[in-house]
């Protein structure tokens, strides 16, 4: 992206030593001009093959992403193309996770059909962008099964560990490139209807039965975040999502991706509690006394990086999952089939910053001029990020 800066004449002198600094200014102004001819062709040659989607919220749209979206594209200028997404934004959102997941996947394939040169992909998403990206990535997933039918447990066992084994088992495309990173921040995971997991009701368990009975008012998403869609017989939609079915590979598509990483604000984010966001039992939430700031990104308050819960766990399917009277936790559910992959998880908080109380938003800086605060969390974002 550098220019082609303009060469100044050296002067002609007599003495040695002004031709001996003419020699060395020339040989320096030479090699500026070699930088920056390569710089220039690398510019106009340059066929980015990473696309990175970023998808956005509830009632959110593409313009949530803009400062992210630039951040990116000054780190990466030659390598990623990003895509903020259009296709589900404002009152489009209240849908439904799989509605808006359809329209997602569509908008992807687009995106993909205009720039053929891409061969891998990432996801960045906040809110509930982050299920519509779950269910988007699930209707995009091709599993490679020639990768699969070439591993046989006995090289398996003796080469690698079975982890990377099992992992290697799920490769797969997302349509059709490699599935690099998949990113969350303040993303309800586990849905909305648990204890403490709408910070907005106090901890009050009387607001929340209530929310649960009101979720109609956010349409259909409302009721797959507050998992009161379970009609039919068939469990609520984010239970699905932790499992995979015969028709759509949820945890398959999931496990593809090389890492996975969840962003979580601890406090003052009134609408995305700490636990559905991290993806974690409340008893293994880090004790706030333990955290401490990061020395470069001054909100980053804890990091971690957690291993599958088994190696060889099988996630519950829908055929195991009874609904209706049934006294199963569905949020515990939710956690133990989510984490049958890895997840990193960064912990961040807006103690003591004068926008704490707009930290659902903060954390994605969602408007600039408001939610500044939050730029070295994007900056973790990029910094961290595998290309």
């Amino acid at each position: 992206m550098a220019s082609v800066e303009s060469e100044e004449q050296v002067p002609q002198v007599q003495n040695s030593v002004d031709e001996d600094t003419n020699n060395k200014a020339e040989k320096l102004n030479n090699k500026t001009k070699s930088t920056n001819t390569k710089k220039k062709r690398k510019k106009n040659n340059s066929n980015p093959t990473h696309l990175i989607v970023m998808v956005n919220g509830l009632i959110g749209s593409a313009e949530n992403w803009k400062y992210a979206a630039k951040q990116f594209l000054k780190k990466y200028p030659y390598d990623a193309i990003v895509h903020c997404s259009e296709s589900n934004s404002s009152k489009l959102t209240f849908d439904g996770v799989d509605v808006t997941g359809d329209r997602l996947a569509e908008e992807v394939i687009s995106v993909i059909k205009r720039h053929p040169n891409v061969q891998k992909i990432s996801f960045i998403a906040h809110s509930l962008g982050g299920l519509i990206a779950r269910y988007a990535i699930a209707k995009l997933y091709e599993q490679d099964i020639s990768k699969e039918l070439s591993q046989g447990n006995e090289h398996c066992e003796s080469q690698i560990s079975k982890q990377e084994c099992h992992d290697r088992k799920y490769e797969g495309k997302i349509a059709g490139l490699e599935p690099i990173n998949f990113i969350t921040s303040a993303t309800p995971h586990l849905g909305c209807r648990g204890h403490k997991q709408v910070p907005l009701f106090g901890g009050f368990r009387s607001l929340e039965k209530a929310a649960s009975r009101f979720s109609w008012f956010l349409g259909k998403t409302g009721k797959h975040l507050f998992l009161t869609d379970d009609k039919n017989g068939k469990p609520p939609l984010l239970l699905q999502m932790v499992s995979d079915s015969e028709d759509i590979k949820f945890m398959s598509a999931l496990r593809s991706f090389k890492r996975r990483v969840a962003y979580a604000n601890i406090r003052y984010d009134q609408l995305v509690g700490w636990s559905t966001s991290s993806i974690r039992r409340r008893n293994e939430l880090p004790k706030r006394r333990h955290l401490k700031r990061h020395e470069k990104y001054p909100h980053i308050v804890n990091e971690e990086t957690a291993k599958p819960t088994s190696v060889l766990e099988e996630v519950p399917s829908k055929s195991k999952v009874s609904c209706g009277s049934c006294k199963i936790d569905l949020e515990e559910e939710m956690i133990q089939g989510l984490t049958t992959v890895s997840w990193d998880r960064v912990d961040v908080s807006f103690s003591g910053s004068r926008q704490k109380y707009l930290a659902h938003n903060a954390i994605q800086v969602q408007t600039y001029s408001i939610n500044s605060d939050g730029a070295d969390v994007v900056q973790h974002m990029i910094d961290d990020f595998r290309l």
